[in-house]
């Protein structure tokens, strides 16, 4: 069976319903599935709570999602380039779980591992351990944090294979490979599409075992998320 469908709409089919847990690869608006993002903005689910490392911008990424209250909780890093983001948690109306940006991957890369649990030093004596176990090794204090293994990943690589062999290029290759592996289903965004056989498997960086269903886009819009200039120096 063609794990390749025809767009975003088709591959998120009987795949989306209300409060589950969907994990978006990306970074800024870097290699963020944004096709995905949108269909699942279109299919109207709610109660969603979202693993990713920031929840994109207004208007763009993740941020679509915010605007229509979709989302009911985030488990995220870094939040602070959106303003609906604030206002909807400042007001009560939006639950959020922070994570250092470490922890986060390690949490996400626990869950596709299989590991449940683990101890790391990040955050001892911090608002962040609290409610959380606390162990001594070798003299020195840790704090037990969770994996994390979400019901659906969507995820943005630059080129992969028709049996869902993927490839990420550059900073795009952020939070993408480890939630491919961290959820009952994965689905793919692809820039390039080619034939199976086509990518060397030295170059893969996620295996086609992990992604169920994917899709290629056409023209995919490659944002910049501040762009910050100078003068050029006159002639």
């Amino acid at each position: 069976m063609s794990k390749v469908y025809s767009d975003a709409t088709a591959a998120l089919a009987g795949v989306l319903r209300d409060d589950m847990m969907i994990m978006a690869g990306g970074f800024g608006l870097c290699g963020i599935p944004e096709a995905l993002i949108a269909a699942i903005h279109e299919s109207g689910v709610k109660g969603l709570t979202i693993i990713s490392n920031n929840a994109g911008v207004d208007g763009i990424g993740l941020g679509v999602l915010l605007e229509t209250r979709q989302v009911r909780k985030m488990i995220s890093s870094y939040v602070g380039e959106n303003k609906t983001f604030a206002t909807q948690y400042l007001a009560g109306e939006l639950e959020i779980e922070f994570n250092p940006q470490g922890t986060l991957a390690e949490r996400i890369r626990a869950g596709g591992a299989g590991i449940p649990a683990f101890y790391t030093k990040t955050g001892v004596g911090t608002l962040v351990a609290e409610g959380k176990e606390e162990r001594a090794f070798g003299g020195m204090r840790y704090i037990m944090e969770t994996g994390l293994f979400a019901d659906l990943a969507i995820v943005h690589a630059w080129k992969g294979d028709t049996e869902g062999n993927l490839v990420y290029r550059k900073t795009a290759r952020n939070f993408n490979p480890m939630m491919a592996t961290a959820a009952k289903v994965t689905v793919a965004e692809v820039e390039h599409l080619v034939n199976a056989g086509e990518i060397d498997p030295d170059h893969m960086h996620t295996p086609g075992i992990y992604i169920k269903r994917m899709i290629k886009l056409d023209n995919p819009v490659k944002r910049i998320e501040q762009r910050t200039v100078r003068q050029r120096p006159a002639a």
